[in-house]
């Protein structure tokens, strides 16, 4: 079988599990040049993705949204006169998503970001578990820099709502 008869054979058979394709739309595909066929199967999983829900127009990834949120955060920061030395320091199996120097203060930064407040407010997202985490990665950093004789603070930066979020900066959160 030719890779056009294999191709032909399987892709509508697949599209018609999903239930997305129509009947007319198979009929054309077997009629479609190799050129044709790549714009068929783009336009397909576009359809399968709006299909699906979760990767549908307009949402953002999680990893998104947290960057955006470390983004924001790192603004709202300098704003306020901190000096950023550090962004995602990973280190002990844990990562600090900002570090920085507020006057003569070590500050480890943990950025929370929540569009929705299905999964809870941005700073209940902090757990023991995650406080311990950023407390050992922290330590890292401090012995790595030479930094142990400053002061040092544990801050959440928590970002809610879209549009024009609302930022919450809980200084010494832990």
């Amino acid at each position: 079988m030719s890779g056009e008869s294999a191709c032909s054979a399987l892709t509508p058979s697949l599209a018609s599990l999903v239930g997305v394709v129509s009947q007319g739309e198979r009929d054309a595909y077997k009629m479609m040049r190799p050129a044709a066929i790549a714009q068929w199967f783009s336009d397909l999983l576009g359809k399968l993705r709006f299909a699906g829900g979760a990767e549908s127009a307009g949402k953002q990834s999680r990893v998104a949204v947290g960057k955006q949120g470390e983004q924001l955060a790192e603004r709202y920061l300098k704003r306020q006169g901190y000096r950023i030395l550090a962004r995602n320091f990973r280190a002990a199996r844990a990562e600090i998503d900002l570090v920085a120097m507020d006057d003569e203060t070590l500050v480890f930064i943990e950025v929370k970001r929540r569009i929705g407040t299905s999964a809870g407010t941005p700073g209940e997202a902090v757990d023991a578990r995650k406080q311990k985490q950023i407390r050992r990665a922290a330590g890292v950093f401090a012995g790595r820099y030479r930094a142990r004789e400053h002061p040092m603070r544990f801050d959440v930066v928590a970002i809610s709502g879209a549009g024009r979020p609302h930022i919450e900066h809980l200084k010494d959160a832990f």
